[in-house]
């Protein structure tokens, strides 16, 4: 070989397998929300279809980042599984990804999770151990750090609330989405917090591309709520990646008026959809009628597949 000659490193097959992966994740569409707004309003909602996308909500941004990420720095290999905590939606995205990748993922996840979602990630092979209702995700991490301690040879722990891989897909992708669909117009973020990865790495992302931009989020009104995935931070155990100094002002939803939009969601924009995306569009709603004009953004996490009970309770 002449010495003027690379060698380019051989890639392994997860990491073949994760770049063809990649074009499934994000580039979800932005949706006007126009018929709930008075015609007479100066502002615009717009909304991010985070369900048009491998894994079907928003959740498969973080999940494929912190899988890609652990696997790149050798964290995560052929030989161990993924484990992690999750209200539902992550260890869906974690499934999918990792059904492809050849990789086991084990989920400790509520028992009130929807039925739907217990289903979907059985479907998939998950390994579930369920934790009590009572005890949330703030139990069922306990549970997982307990679990990686006791077996750190047999896991990958992701550990979403505390992997900077987790707003650090936001960050990278759901923000520029949103300048370049609003061709940079947006002035208000809207979005609850969960693992609180969406607003973290979003917010961060626009108040550096627009200084001036608003920043609201949003949050149960009470401990106990009907929200899944959402975080009552008051009460319960804090992520590690929340920055509390990103959002210009904090808001509160109750999940009686997350369901009220359901409804109206499913009656003047035919979009079916779960009760957090609702909540993230009443936290919209209401702010657009204290504006007299601007372009509100904020993010539909999933749709009603997984919530199909509840909503044709609320839909008959």
């Amino acid at each position: 070989m002449k010495s003027s000659e690379i060698v380019q490193p051989t890639k392994s097959t997860l990491e073949k397998k994760l770049q063809q992966l990649e074009s499934s994740i994000g580039n979800t569409p932005l949706r006007e929300i126009s018929n709930l707004l008075p015609d007479s309003s100066n502002v615009r909602i717009f909304a991010k279809l985070e369900w048009k996308q491998l894994g079907g909500s928003v959740k498969s941004r973080p999940a494929f980042h912190i899988i890609r990420d652990a696997i790149l720095n050798g964290q995560l290999t052929s030989d161990k599984e993924l484990l992690d905590a999750s209200s539902g939606n992550t260890g869906i995205a974690y499934a999918h990804i990792g059904s492809r990748l050849g990789i086991p993922v084990t989920l400790c996840l509520p028992e009130n999770a929807s039925p739907e979602r217990k289903q979907i990630l059985r479907d998939l092979g998950t390994n579930l151990i369920l934790t009590s209702r009572d005890g949330g995700t703030d139990e069922a991490q306990e549970i997982a750090e307990k679990l990686y301690n006791e077996n750190p040879d047999r896991y990958y722990y992701a550990d979403q609330y505390n992997n900077k891989s987790n707003w650090n897909a936001h960050y990278l992708s759901t923000g520029p989405e949103i300048m370049e669909q609003t061709y940079g117009q947006v002035t208000h973020f809207i979005a609850g917090l969960g693992t609180t990865g969406t607003f973290t790495g979003t917010g961060r992302f626009l108040k550096e591309a627009k200084p001036g931009i608003r920043l609201i989020s949003l949050q149960p009104d009470l401990p106990l709520h009907g929200l899944e995935g959402w975080k009552h931070l008051e009460t319960a155990h804090i992520p590690g990646i929340y920055d509390p100094s990103i959002a210009d002002e904090n808001r509160e939803v109750s999940t009686e008026n997350a369901y009220e939009v359901v409804k109206l969601a499913k009656d003047l924009e035919q979009l079916e959809i779960s009760p957090s995306s609702a909540a993230n569009l009443a936290g919209a709603l209401k702010l657009a009628d204290e504006l007299e004009e601007g372009v509100i953004v904020t993010v539909l996490p999933d749709d009603g597949s997984k919530y199909i009970d509840l909503l044709k309770e609320l839909l008959k």
